[in-house]
């Protein structure tokens, strides 16, 4: 026995599954078996007594969990930082446990009581006194770990878990004697995994299966070269003899019950302090300032849940909320984050949803010395209308849009100009936009009480294939009415399901009635809109009877052929060979349009752009200004156009693939709306409802 080590326990007396606070706890409550518990737990108690000094702390009465006493706290020489648990139904253990601490002579370190820290059940010390493993994200809070970093006099690495099954970091990871590591990667995020494999080489990470991870086998006891578990697959016992362990298992299975094991029902309160400590910890933190209905329109959530996704946590600081029903609410938080990656990548995503940095910074420039290829670190613009501050001043970016960079030129009076360019179109002797210092995006309020005649009542984001198309359809017309009759400028970008379910007489109608200012679509709407103006038919299909005729399959190709003798699709009309359709509206009324090509083109139409880059401007071009945006059953090119488009344009995007208008709505802007339809009833509801908004007001009879 190495009578140096001294291993804390608590007798099983009053053990059982009083309630759920894991998974493992779910269908076990009442379920596990005192004499079963009692009998491996001194079973475990006698295999470390032949290896160590075993202390106990005794059982007390409504903490059945605090047999688990790797949760008491984290111990480090003579002092121990005491755990604050998570979950209220533990919160009771903290007094027994600090008693113990205090009347064996620990100094103890308390945490606030508002920050959750789970003691060794989340904290594990590098064997070799290198590093404090942290774990973080179900039952520890990330801001912890800079106190431990403190109060112990250690680097702290912080890991974030990720399978609600293995809650605490003792649950899947396991530092061993001479620098070895037991555990199982699934647990981590990416982040947290190229973490650990730059700490410890591969000959020293022992990578276990999920079959003995559910087994806890690495919620596992180490003593020098021994390693006590519950249980582990051969493949494992055996690569853990050839790293010079022997591997002793002994039943834990109603432990397992309420989610632990062997390290769980011990705490090492021996761990020597080793020479040259170095206080640092990689833990970074940022305030931010969030306004406006923070809870009504969902901001505060998705401000917190960006935190939590992208790896960090959060404290609030500071929250007041309106007190009258127009009124808005203010917060302040802190978010930290492990590294300046991922802080980097959190406050990105709060500046997107309308956060502001307090400390109010210029914004970082680097200049392009490649023609589109932009600096490392470049700030990615979102659909939100963005200012950067440059010389203390903010400047408001021009051409919005997302997946761009923000690039500053001078004019030749030295004023200068931002724009939001794609990386393509970035040219050398441009400065453009790195980090998130500088930045600030705006968003348009969201108000209570609306009324449907100032601005869409359905528009919020949403897609629902319950919804009665007829109420949507009307406010669309009105809306679209609006715009028209105001000369605003409404855009329709439309696929070739719009011919094929009889919505081209429909779509002809918005065109020839001023309601559409510019189309965008691919070779393939044209061509069966030509063919079902020149022949008929679409792909070949009889329009007026639904069935396919003889030879149809050649319509199309005889109509791009005769398109490509006359050189264009003006040219066809203006000579008078199309009598009717979408692009006969197009070309009388002289409604611009742009077809972008694809790989699969049949032509195409001499119209049609197949250099893709070329496509994309003129798409872009024509998107200017834009007050609405009709998008209609065209996935690929509706995506496209959502990409090009700053918040504050009203978009429709109508398609019978729900898929389709969840990707639009999933922008974000409360000015979309997806309609889950058939395109060509959509359209037919829509002439309807507008020509009874033009139709005259019939007198009174006298």
């Amino acid at each position: 026995m190495n009578a140096a080590i001294r291993i804390l326990m608590c007798p099983p007396d009053l053990y059982d599954v009083d309630y759920v606070i894991n998974p493992w706890m779910e269908g076990n409550v009442h379920k596990s078996s005192k004499e079963r518990a009692a009998q491996q737990w001194q079973q475990l108690k006698t295999l470390i007594a032949e290896r160590a000094t075993v202390d106990l702390v005794p059982p007390a009465a409504g903490w059945p969990d605090l047999v688990f006493t790797a949760n008491a706290g984290l111990v480090l020489g003579d002092r121990a930082v005491l755990s604050r648990f998570y979950h209220p139904e533990r919160q009771g253990e903290e007094p027994h446990f600090k008693a113990w601490f205090e009347g064996n002579g620990f100094t103890v370190y308390e945490l606030p009581p508002d920050l959750p820290f789970e003691g060794a059940g989340d904290a594990l010390l590098d064997r070799q006194g290198r590093w404090l493993w942290a774990g973080y994200g179900f039952r520890s809070e990330l801001d912890s770990h800079p106190l431990l970093a403190e109060w112990l006099d250690m680097e702290v690495v912080s890991l974030r878990l990720m399978d609600r099954r293995f809650y605490h970091l003792d649950t899947c990871f396991c530092p061993l004697t001479d620098g070895y590591l037991l555990y199982y990667p699934p647990a981590f995020d990416t982040y947290s995994n190229r973490t650990i494999e730059m700490r410890v080489p591969p000959a020293k990470r022992i990578a276990i299966e999920e079959a003995d991870a559910v087994q806890f086998a690495c919620n596992a006891v180490n003593l020098e070269h021994t390693v006590i578990l519950n249980q582990a697959s051969p493949a494992l016992k055996q690569r853990l003899q050839e790293c010079g362990f022997t591997v002793v298992e002994t039943p834990l299975t109603e432990f397992l019950k309420a989610g632990g094991a062997a390290k769980c029902l011990t705490l090492r309160v021996t761990e020597p302090v080793q020479p040259k400590p170095a206080e640092t910890v990689s833990v970074l933190s940022r305030v931010v300032d969030l306004s406006g209905h923070l809870l009504d329109s969902g901001v505060m959530n998705r401000a917190l849940d960006a935190v939590v996704e992208c790896g960090g946590s959060f404290q609030v600081l500071d929250f007041k909320l309106g007190v009258q029903k127009q009124s808005t609410s203010h917060a302040k938080l802190k978010v930290s984050g492990p590294s300046p990656e991922i802080i980097e990548s959190i406050l990105s995503r709060l500046i997107e949803i309308g956060a502001l940095l307090p400390e109010v910074k210029d914004a970082r420039l680097e200049p392009v010395v490649q023609d589109g290829v932009a600096p490392d670190d470049f700030y990615v613009t979102t659909i939100y209308p963005t200012e950067v501050r440059v010389n203390g001043q903010w400047l408001r970016c021009q051409r919005q849009r997302m997946d761009g960079a923000i690039a500053l030129r001078a004019d030749g009076a030295g004023q200068l100009t931002a724009t939001c360019k794609l990386l393509r179109d970035l040219e050398v002797g441009e400065q453009v936009v790195v980090g998130i210092d500088g930045i600030r995006t705006l968003h348009k309020g969201e108000g209570r009480d609306k009324s449907p005649k100032e601005e869409f009542s359905f528009m919020g984001s949403g897609v629902s294939s319950e919804r009665r198309v007829e109420l949507v359809v009307e406010q669309i017309a009105w809306e679209l009415r609006q715009v028209r009759d105001r000369g605003g400028k409404t855009v329709v970008t439309a696929g070739p399901v719009v011919v094929h379910t009889g919505g081209a007489q429909h779509l002809a109608y918005l065109i020839r009635e001023g309601y559409v200012q510019a189309l965008l679509g691919g070779n393939a709407i044209a061509v069966h809109d030509l063919e079902q103006a020149m022949m008929g038919t679409s792909l070949g299909v009889d329009m007026t009877r639904g069935v396919p005729v003889s030879g149809g399959h050649r319509h199309h190709l005889k109509v791009i052929n005769t398109v490509r003798r006359y050189g264009s699709i003006a040219a066809v009309v203006e000579k008078g060979l199309v009598p009717s359709g979408i692009f006969y509206e197009c070309v009388g009324r002289n409604v611009p349009f742009s077809l972008a090509g694809s790989i699969r083109d049949d032509g195409p139409l001499p119209d049609t752009e197949m250099n893709l880059v070329a496509a994309q401007g003129r798409y872009a071009e024509l998107l200017q200004g834009a007050d609405m945006i009709l998008m209609l059953s065209s996935m690929l090119h509706s995506i496209g156009v959502g990409n090009m488009t700053p918040a504050g344009v009203k978009m429709v995007c109508v398609d019978i693939n729900p898929a389709v208008v969840t990707k639009l709505a999933d922008r974000g802007s409360i000015e979309s709306v997806g309609v889950v339809t058939d395109v060509g009833l959509f359209l037919s509801l829509l002439v309807k409802q507008l020509e009874k908004l033009t139709a005259p007001i019939p007198l009174a009879a006298h």
